[in-house]
């Protein structure tokens, strides 16, 4: 399940194994917290904690069935992973846990995000079928207002338009940020929709930008949200080989698709061999339709001098470069604009 649907799952219960993961880790501490009152409120008085680091022993796990407590029948379990990595004997200590629980203990096992490898491993598939997966997906853009909305409404607040676009700006990328500007906005302001100025002197600007995202919002062609990011990076000190690097990755990822597209190849087929997946593919689908060969083949090219900038060869600003190298892909298209792609430079 995703972390959103917990709260209805425990409405009707608590299960005995809770496995928390994703990428959004305010969210996977947001669901553990959750557990936590669930369990106090079914009456697991007492909580315990282990977490893997070096010098723990797995022994440990398997004694949890067989202690004796003298403060409570129920007991909460947290079994902390830092890495996600338990090792031979801890995938083997874990998945002997999963085939037989203790009786009367409530045990939340805390990941971080784990890759499609680790998830098809026998640990977490036995842990997967005998507990609930709770999966922390990352918020996107476009699901952030509704997401703030949610909560806002808890504090019987609103926010117009303008107001949100505001806050959905300035806490982009930064969720537990964004937890507590909403919480912050319920302590300055009574209930009732607020507006951009109220919200405005509240909110300070704590968006957090990677440089994945700046391919997004390449490919969607949001020229405001692009330049915004590119300069919050810049900001944050990030190192622009880095943005280079995504930027252009996504620029021949284009290339090929649209010169694939031009020869008649099936797009499915183009989309699955450049790795294209998901809710990307309607991003990269309006790119197609926005770019054409020629600005592809230049945004290439450009892509090639700032590089020797950034090697220390040839003269002038990587950052700069950098936002004219992309500024002609988000543009809208002209009309009768040609997209058969020649051969790149």
């Amino acid at each position: 399940m995703r972390s959103d649907e917990l709260a209805r799952h425990l409405k009707g219960g608590l299960s005995p194994l809770y496995v928390l993961h994703g990428d959004e880790a305010f969210l996977t501490l947001e669901a553990a917290q959750a557990l936590r009152d669930a369990a106090r409120q079914h009456g697991y008085a007492e909580r315990e904690v282990m977490t893997v680091e070096a010098g723990f022993s797995w022994s440990q796990l398997g004694m949890v069935g067989n202690s004796f407590s003298l403060f409570s029948e129920k007991k909460l379990l947290e079994l902390r992973i830092p890495t996600g990595k338990p090792g031979v004997e801890g995938a083997k200590a874990l998945e002997a846990f999963a085939n037989r629980l203790p009786p009367d203990t409530v045990t939340v096992v805390q990941l971080p995000k784990l890759d499609r490898t680790a998830q098809n491993g026998k640990w977490f598939q036995a842990l997967s079928q005998h507990g609930q997966v709770v999966e922390a997906r990352p918020v996107e853009r476009g699901a952030l207002p509704a997401w703030m909305n949610a909560r806002l409404t808890l504090q019987q607040q609103s926010l117009d338009a303008d107001a949100m676009r505001f806050l959905v700006d300035r806490v982009e990328g930064n969720l537990f940020a964004a937890h507590q500007e909403i919480q912050k906005l319920g302590l300055l302001h009574p209930p009732g929709t607020l507006n951009l100025e109220q919200v405005r002197a509240a909110v300070a600007n704590v968006a957090r930008f990677d440089v994945f995202q700046l391919g997004e919002a390449l490919l969607a062609g949001d020229a405001t949200r692009f330049v915004r990011m590119l300069h919050g990076l810049r900001a944050e000190g990030e190192a622009p080989h880095l943005v280079l690097w995504a930027v252009a990755e996504e620029v021949r990822s284009l290339w090929r698709l649209a010169h694939g597209k031009a020869h008649g190849h099936n797009m499915a087929q183009l989309m699955k061999e450049n790795r294209v997946w998901g809710a990307k593919q309607a991003l990269v689908e309006r790119a197609l339709d926005r770019v054409d060969g020629t600005l592809l083949r230049d945004a290439l090219a450009h892509a090639a001098r700032i590089d020797q900038m950034n090697k220390g060869v040839g003269q002038g600003d990587a950052w700069d470069e950098l936002l004219a190298m992309c500024l002609p892909l988000l543009k809208t298209p002209k009309p009768n604009r040609p997209d058969l792609p020649r051969r790149a430079a």
